[in-house]
């Protein structure tokens, strides 16, 4: 296979890590905005919605798009997916987005010690300004070095002849299957209930973890850009680990269905630990189950996109499909966060009740991708197309 896939899925990690640094200046400056603005929990929880109802309402055209061309934030992990899907056979594949995937966790651990730094030295306002730049350099370096492997032929056309024979794509009668069909599969809706229960836990650390650490762990500032990595960094091992063993089992003999939903049912069950995180007294107990959780769910994350890839029909609906689980999966970005602020005000300020929720929506979700994703193969032809 072309080694030059590498640095595809590399710019894909980057790309992922800049927007999940960005997300995080937020989530980090919280407590100051809040002090400065003079608003409440419940307030803040719906400034830290925001980002999330124009950016999952952008997932359902953005797959469309991408399977045809793709720009923006809201496009870039149904890209991601897709570039997986282009550069990468099957029996690596897993890995590929277990790569990508890991960049939102390194953005997470990385923007901790950097937006603090950032926010001591000038400011929230001005942190904003210093990590969104970060995006316009990737966009170049992206633009100049980019290409399907289709455009690689005449340099290694063994290879890439070898790569598109592995797709495993069946032949043109799948195209048939609109953007619209897609959701008369039972299969697609149980990736939509599955991520949105992973990402109602999974977005807990990018936007309230900060402030959980402060206000309820007692934590200055300075120990959230240190202590506070934890759960990320281990969650960055957590995403590669998930692609490997869903990878290692397919090679081992695994059929796919049974490789990658055994990574996706185990993850999230092990991820249900979230929710005894705050009913230990040992911070160092805390920051325990956070990092196992936040792991497990990247293991489990890696697996969602690969999954996505896999029961496409054709080609053209990877990235459709990518999206439309990434919809359902922001709406929960929506509702942590709006939830979260509101039980705050309700409770006098525990996140007892929204870490219990994530917790049972984590065993939720592991029952969703069980019994509601069907085989992971192509998705048929429907009856009567």
């Amino acid at each position: 296979m072309p080694k030059i896939r590498w640095l595809m899925i590399a710019m894909c990690f980057l790309a992922n890590a800049i927007s999940y640094i960005d997300r995080a200046n937020l989530a980090i400056a919280a407590p100051t905005i809040r002090a400065e603005l003079g608003i409440n929990a419940a307030e803040m929880g719906l400034v830290l919605s925001a980002f999330f109802w124009t950016y999952a309402v952008m997932q359902l055209p953005a797959g469309w798009f991408i399977d045809r061309l793709g720009v923006g934030e809201a496009f870039s992990l149904p890209s991601f997916t897709r570039v997986a899907f282009n550069w990468f056979p099957r029996s690596e594949r897993g890995m590929a987005c277990g790569i990508f995937n890991s960049g939102s966790t390194t953005g997470s651990a990385l923007s901790l010690p950097l937006v603090t730094a950032l926010i001591v030295a000038v400011g929230w306002r001005g942190a904003f300004a210093a990590t969104g730049l970060l995006g316009i350099v990737w966009v170049l370096a992206w633009w100049f070095i980019y290409r399907d492997p289709e455009k690689y032929r005449a340099i290694a056309p063994a290879q890439v002849d070898a790569l598109l024979a592995q797709r495993g794509m069946p032949a043109a009668p799948a195209a048939k299957i609109s953007w619209a069909d897609l959701f008369r599969y039972r299969s697609i809706w149980g990736l939509m209930i599955g991520l949105f229960c992973l990402n109602f836990a999974i977005y807990f650390f990018i936007t309230w973890f900060p402030s959980y650490l402060l206000q309820a762990r007692g934590f200055s500032l300075a120990s959230l850009g240190t202590l506070g990595m934890v759960p990320a960094l281990m969650a960055i091992l957590g995403n590669w680990l998930g692609g490997y063993v869903s990878d290692r089992l397919l090679r081992a003999g695994w059929s796919p269905t049974k490789a990658r939903k055994t990574c996706l049912v185990g993850g999230m069950m092990v991820a249900s630990s979230i929710g005894l995180s705050a009913f230990v007294d040992s911070t160092l107990a805390c920051l325990a189950l956070f990092s196992l959780a936040y792991a497990a769910l990247s293991f489990t994350g890696a697996n969602v996109w690969t999954v996505a890839s896999e029961i496409a029909p054709t080609k053209d609906h990877v990235a459709s499909i990518g999206g439309i689980q990434n919809f359902a999966g922001n709406l929960a970005g929506i509702l942590i966060t709006t939830f979260t602020g509101v039980m705050l005000v309700l409770t006098k300020g525990s996140f007892l009740i929204p870490l219990a929720v994530a917790g049972g929506l984590c065993v939720v979700g592991a029952l969703s991708y069980l019994f509601i994703v069907g085989k992971v193969e192509p998705l048929p032809l429907l009856p009567g197309r």
